[in-house]
């Protein structure tokens, strides 16, 4: 492993940190991504999703909601 690279999240931790993202920016700000509707993934979709971490989360959330997945990340979320 390069000098500073980051240890890949395991499965578990992936799913925690998918489940508590919250959305940075937008009408969907401080919203967590597993709450933001449907068409709103679907317009990154077309459009293209943003670089980098959020956009990879994004990614992965527009399959979850596009195979109706939801209720598997919502019992994930730490209040």
């Amino acid at each position: 492993m390069a000098s500073g690279s980051k240890k890949p999240l395991s499965a578990p931790e992936h799913l925690l940190r998918l489940a508590n993202y919250k959305m940075p920016f937008g009408k969907y700000k401080n919203w967590y991504l597993v709450n933001i509707p449907e068409p709103y993934y679907v317009w990154f979709k077309q459009k293209g999703f943003p670089e980098g971490t959020l956009g990879n989360l994004l990614q992965e959330m527009y399959e979850i909601k596009l195979n109706g997945l939801e209720d598997l990340i919502r019992p994930l979320i730490k209040k």
